[in-house]
């Protein structure tokens, strides 16, 4: 998310890099040109309006022509825009505590609420909350299965399905079940448009169920549409929060300041991806560092958190030992998958933005998947002693993953070199990632 905007805002700090001093002329182009990137990024006119006045007013001010660190100055003060356009005290779920809390999810057909239940459900699982989901969608085909499946999957408890039993009897069944748990989650029927039935229907639900919590689930792909179906909820429903999916698939990402700052609700969740530990609580300052491009190590702590603590021990000790075999290999791959990729790893670093779109630069995420079958069509002797790896073996290898002999060629390699990959990443500096350092990672991975 943020991609094209990230990109522009660099272009537009980057102007002044090198400079001892910088015209006033060049601020009122910067500061034009930031209009600009708000507008193609999706921004409302308004909001993009009101931020660039702001930013503005704050270089006006400070005379930032006259200071020899102009970039920096015009950064700090876009920072700072950001994140008063982006924070607000009520991003943290609000909960009673009192069994058990409610929470409603509306949106429109389509934009993920269903899966958004889910994630929801398995974060506050994972916050030791006991969590019941139910389904009111008797529109769908076969919403309410597709939720008990997740629940499933997921080991979430879902409320029992009575096929063509009335949306207010299934809430009435919720709130006698749920006294047993601390948080209920709806997953709220929805439409392909906004109509007045859809909100009726809603509105009673929620005179009944007296939610603590009423979100909105948007899909970021919709841009501009985005806004508009926050505000018309909002008004309608009187949402508490927003969340925003498909983020991993925007390359714009104005709907989310735009959404702030019309709607006053403030964005809480954001889906990353498809999976269920892929959402995301907002925090306005990192996502004021990414649109930056002055990455997100916290986000990368974070998602490394979520890898096995054991296993990240166990692989880091064999590392210190000497003992890095095609094993652990298969396992470093295997970790970075879980955390999202290779893109989406890669895009949490500072610099990123400066080199463009990483699929231009060749990163190929399938890359992974892969290499991994690749270890995966050895022998466990093969993958303990490498150097057995002769011609013929290698040739075997390349057939059973589908792949020719030159990308195993290419995985022995990485495989030599990944443990000064790791060293590498420690050592970005101030500056972050630039072409080069990407191109020597990628000749080290691919």
């Amino acid at each position: 998310m943020f991609n094209q905007l990230s990109q522009r805002f660099s272009r537009i700090i980057d102007r002044f890099q090198g400079k001892k001093f910088i015209s006033e002329q060049d601020v009122e182009k910067a500061l034009r040109d930031l209009r600009v990137a708000l507008l193609e990024s999706d921004v409302a006119l308004n909001v993009a309006t009101n931020f660039m006045e702001n930013v503005q007013k704050k270089a006006v001010g400070e005379q930032i022509h006259k200071k020899s660190n102009a970039s920096e100055a015009l950064a700090k003060f876009i920072f700072d825009e950001l994140v008063e356009q982006l924070d607000s005290e009520s991003v943290e779920m609000v909960l009673s505590g009192k069994k058990p809390d409610v929470v409603l999810m509306v949106g429109l057909q389509g934009s993920g609420k269903t899966t958004t239940t889910a994630k929801l459900a398995y974060q506050l699982q994972k916050e030791d909350k006991k969590v019941l989901m139910g389904s009111l969608d008797i529109y769908r085909p076969a919403a309410k299965e597709q939720l008990k499946q997740l629940g499933l999957a997921n080991g979430i408890d879902t409320l029992e399905i009575i096929n063509d039993e009335p949306v207010l009897s299934t809430c009435k069944r919720l709130l006698e079940q749920g006294k047993q748990y601390d948080i209920i989650i709806v997953d709220t029927a929805g439409r392909l448009h906004i109509d007045q039935s859809l909100m009726d229907e809603i509105q009673s639900v929620k005179n009944l169920m007296k939610p603590c919590e009423t979100l909105l689930v948007v899909d970021a792909l919709t841009g501009q549409d985005a806004v508009k179906i926050s505000k018309s909820f909002h008004e309608a429903l009187q949402i508490t929060g927003i969340v925003l999916t498909r983020v991993d698939g925007d390359g714009r990402g104005g709907a989310a300041l735009s959404m702030k700052a019309i709607t006053g609700c403030p964005i809480k969740w954001m889906g990353v991806g498809e999976k269920t530990d892929q959402l995301e609580k907002f925090d306005a300052e990192r996502i004021a560092y990414r649109i930056l491009d002055m990455g997100d190590f916290m986000g990368l702590v974070e998602r490394a958190q979520a890898v096995s603590d054991k296993e990240a021990e166990n692989m880091q000790a064999r590392m210190e030992k000497g003992l890095f075999d095609l094993n652990d290999m298969a396992g470093y791959l295997t970790s970075m998958n879980k955390m999202g990729g290779l893109t989406a790893l890669m895009q949490m670093m500072p610099g990123v933005g400066r080199v463009g779109d990483l699929a231009s630069q060749g990163v190929d995420e399938c890359l992974l998947k892969r290499q991994l079958a690749i270890i995966q069509s050895m022998t466990p002797k093969e993958r303990r002693h490498y150097q057995l790896l002769t011609g013929s073996r290698k040739k075997r290898i390349a057939s059973g993953a589908g792949v020719g002999s030159g990308d195993v060629n290419k995985l022995i390699r990485q495989y030599e070199q990944v443990k000064s990959m790791m060293e590498n990443m420690g050592l970005l500096g101030n500056k972050g990632l630039n072409t080069g350092m990407l191109d020597s990672l990628k000749g080290m991975l691919f």
